[in-house]
């Protein structure tokens, strides 16, 4: 596959744009929003842990 023809394929993939939608209607938003806040606050708390020194 040369680099012409993948630039033209992802050209034609953008410009359909939100056609399919790719969203799948149980996904909520605040639930994944939710549980990303979740997981990243778990990790701070995780960090600061082990980052007892200071």
């Amino acid at each position: 596959m040369s680099l012409h023809s993948t630039a033209a394929q992802l050209t034609t993939l953008a410009a359909e744009g939100g056609e399919g939608g790719g969203n799948h209607p149980s996904l909520s938003p605040y639930l994944t929003g939710g549980g990303a806040l979740f997981l990243l606050l778990l990790l701070l708390w995780i960090v600061t842990r082990f980052n007892r020194d200071r």
